[in-house]
């Protein structure tokens, strides 16, 4: 049998690190940081999908003068998109041995305070790598993330239950450009207007574009110095940018960075969510778990939910050409 007053401590520990552990995965990404900042972590309840209601039609506006008529013809306006529910945890442990060797209350607190730190990174780490990603890891376990969304081929494919290749569907495409030479100071600021104003309606327009470290690097260089300003609260948090037409330009690359060497992500992210299961944010799952064929005690952190989007058509990708 497990030591109880252990389990206590252990159980405790990571209950009251649960919204550290949140906040890391949101802070720890400038994307998630800007959802959250905008309030669109939305978690959900329950359910076996997540749905996002799409406005996607138009009514009829009739001009008219005095008795004419005014026509009215019943249109579809709304329709919904679904996305899976997906799962990932994070396991903390410690042996019976280590145990006995730290059976002090203090001592047993010390070392379990390094395993859960050691949890925060990884979690941070991966949920920022997953937001990259488009469904398919871990045998499409995985969240479905920007090359999914903003997918590099927006003609092909399912997203959220809709078919992107299907006619009707061509609301759901988001914008994407295979740029014929590579990324120079010479062609970068055309390219990157020609996609940020092929997303702009009315007062909507693209708010966080994220690139890696050598387009990053090529865009600064075309700046005078007096250009390169930034956001101070992405600055404060750690992150690197600077702006592009009122909107931040991110250098998510280097170690930990994990956008694609190729891609220019330019996003509204009015219309993109993260989703989270309000019972499964970073919380402990059930209560003590003792290995069955191991002197070890677990305790498993979990997370359920998925990034979603509510419109296509105003989020795009500006794809480098690479050699």
């Amino acid at each position: 049998m497990s030591n109880p007053d252990f389990d206590d401590v252990l159980t405790s520990t990571i209950a009251s690190r649960s919204g550290q552990l949140a906040d890391n995965m949101t802070n720890n990404n400038a994307l998630l940081r800007r959802l959250k900042s905008k309030g669109k972590i939305r978690p959900i309840s329950g359910g076996s999908k997540i749905v996002e209601e799409l406005e996607y039609g138009e009514g009829d506006l009739t001009w008219y003068s005095g008795y004419d008529t005014i026509e009215y013809t019943p249109k579809q306006l709304f329709t919904a998109a679904e996305y899976s529910l997906k799962l990932c945890a994070v396991p903390v442990a410690i042996s019976g041995e280590d145990l006995l060797k730290n059976s002090g209350k203090e001592r047993i607190v010390d070392l379990f305070e390094k395993r859960v730190e050691n949890a925060i990174k990884t979690i941070g780490n991966k949920m920022s790598a997953a937001i990259y990603s488009d469904g398919t890891g871990s045998s499409g376990k995985e969240i479905g993330g920007l090359a999914l969304l903003v997918a590099d081929t927006p003609t092909t494919g399912t997203v959220g239950g809709i078919n992107r290749a299907t006619a009707g569907n061509e609301f759901w495409r988001n914008k994407s450009t295979q740029m014929t030479e590579a990324l120079s100071t010479d062609n970068i600021h055309a390219a990157m207007d020609k996609m940020y104003m092929s997303l702009c309606r009315g007062t909507d327009k693209p708010d966080l574009i994220i690139c890696n470290n050598d387009i990053y690097g090529i865009y600064e260089a075309t700046l005078l110095p007096q250009q390169r300003y930034s956001d101070n609260k992405l600055a404060d948090a750690g992150f690197t940018s600077i702006k592009f037409k009122g909107a931040d330009l991110i250098c998510d690359g280097g170690q930990n960075g994990h956008c694609p060497n190729d891609k220019i992500y330019f996003l509204n992210t009015d219309y993109l969510y993260l989703r989270p299961h309000k019972d499964r944010d970073m919380k402990v799952i059930g209560g003590e778990r003792m290995a069955v064929n191991q002197d070890a005690l677990y305790k498993i952190i979990g997370w359920a939910g998925n990034m979603t989007m509510s419109n296509a058509s105003l989020q795009g990708v500006l794809i480098n050409k690479t050699a």
